[in-house]
């Protein structure tokens, strides 16, 4: 039997194991914090002190002025479009390779989310991308760090500068990237990051919102809470609308003991992910996403496309590797995210109205397959390979390697 034979053909699986899970991914620093919580009586965020320390450390991490810690990726998204304060029929541009997360608290501030092509090569909107969508209802950009992997940053802030526009960075799959030496979620006007489980790091679900800007800062602390400005004496005083998005004390202390491991959490990750990457120079029909001069990824996928003129698809890919003892997953979200949600494609979110999509201040537009195709030709191709973890050895990433490039010479061939 050839070595290269494939396992889906009969021959010998590259790997026959399990890779190491996260299960140390929480433990006893998260359990010690939790105790005194308990220990506290005070489950509260307001009352307990776990989410405020989480706030403080995690800004200053990031070199940020302020962080408001929310409840999910989503909320803490939403708290960031509150920030922007759009007006009804005010446009977002965004990419479509993303989760819903990114789209909702756009709609639901009564903005219009615009969609621009992702780059073939990076999956993530480039300037070019970003600018053919400018109109004159643009309110802000959200430049989505897709899989870990930063945006072109310099020319997204020249394009804001140029049409007085803010930037969003959602860096919800992207905790401690990096861009010419900046961490992501530190160049726009707000950074947005995901503590669902799946993420970096987590406290079973959470977000935290990250500015320098005062103003910023006030309305988003403001717009988390119900707008109540608790710092005013005497009557109630709500000065925003917004929800409840408050994140209570028991998720603040396991994001605090969470946000003190991120830096050795990402650094591993970064590690095996690289390795993989510099293992695959020179692979045939398959290639990692593209990742920018000067820029640093932290895998929260191990995003790769299969070429356009390669002899097998990306499902074919992904089942011949997984054959191989490496999991892989093919599409992402299928197909762009405004076609994955009935309700936005057919612009109906509340009840029987079109709002926002018919408000006076409003441009048309249509979401359907003619609206991103360069991207979902992208998405036809994308495969993802088990995803690097901090706790996979270098012999993980070796194994990864190899079944990658035994698969892909050898398949179809």
């Amino acid at each position: 039997m050839s070595a290269d034979q494939l396992a889906i053909n009969g021959g010998i699986p590259v790997r026959t194991g399990p890779f190491p899970g996260e299960a140390g991914k929480v433990g006893k620093e998260e359990l010690k914090e939790l105790v005194d919580v308990i220990d506290s009586g005070q489950m509260n965020r307001w009352g307990g002190t776990k989410v405020v320390a989480f706030e403080e450390e995690f800004a200053a991490l990031h070199g940020a002025g302020h962080a408001i810690a929310s409840t999910s990726g989503t909320a803490c998204l939403h708290v960031a479009v509150g920030m922007v304060n759009p007006t009804p029929g005010d446009e977002i541009i965004l990419g479509c390779i993303t989760d819903i997360g990114s789209v909702v608290p756009i709609l639901m501030q009564g903005a219009i989310p615009v969609f621009a092509e992702a780059d073939p090569e990076t999956l993530n909107p480039g300037p070019a991308e970003i600018e053919a969508k400018i109109t004159d209802k643009t309110k802000a950009i959200m430049a989505i760090h897709l899989f870990g992997n930063p945006c072109d940053m310099d020319p997204i802030m020249e394009l804001a500068t140029a049409h007085d526009l803010l930037v969003i960075e959602d860096c919800s799959q992207a905790h401690m990237s990096e861009y010419k030496g900046n961490l992501v979620g530190t160049m726009g006007d707000i950074g947005c990051f995901s503590l669902q489980q799946s993420k970096h790091i987590t406290c079973g679900d959470g977000g935290i919102t990250i500015t320098s800007d005062d103003d910023l800062a006030l309305r988003g602390k403001l717009f988390m809470d119900k707008g109540w400005h608790r710092d005013v004496y005497g009557p109630r005083k709500y000065e925003v609308f917004g929800p409840n998005y408050r994140m209570n004390d028991l998720s603040g202390a396991v994001a605090l003991a969470q946000t003190r491991k991120l830096p050795e959490f990402t650094e591993l990750r970064r590690a095996r992910g690289d390795q993989i990457s510099a293992l695959l120079e020179g692979n045939p029909w398959v290639h990692p996403q593209k990742l920018l001069d000067g820029c640093k990824h932290t895998y929260w996928q191990y995003g790769m496309l299969v070429e356009e003129d390669a002899p097998f698809t990306a499902d074919e890919f992904a089942q011949a590797l997984g054959a191989e003892g490496v999991g892989c997953g093919a599409h992402y979200i299928g197909q762009p995210i405004f076609l994955c949600h009935d309700a936005v494609r057919n612009q109906k979110l509340y009840g029987d109205s079109h709002h926002p999509f018919d408000h006076p201040n409003a441009n048309p537009i249509t979401y359907d397959e003619n609206t991103c195709p360069i991207t979902q030709g992208i998405i036809d191709r994308l495969v993802m390979p088990t995803r690097p973890t901090q706790f996979w050895a270098e012999e993980h990433s070796e194994e990864v390697a190899a079944a990658i490039r035994k698969v892909s010479e050898n398949l179809n061939q």
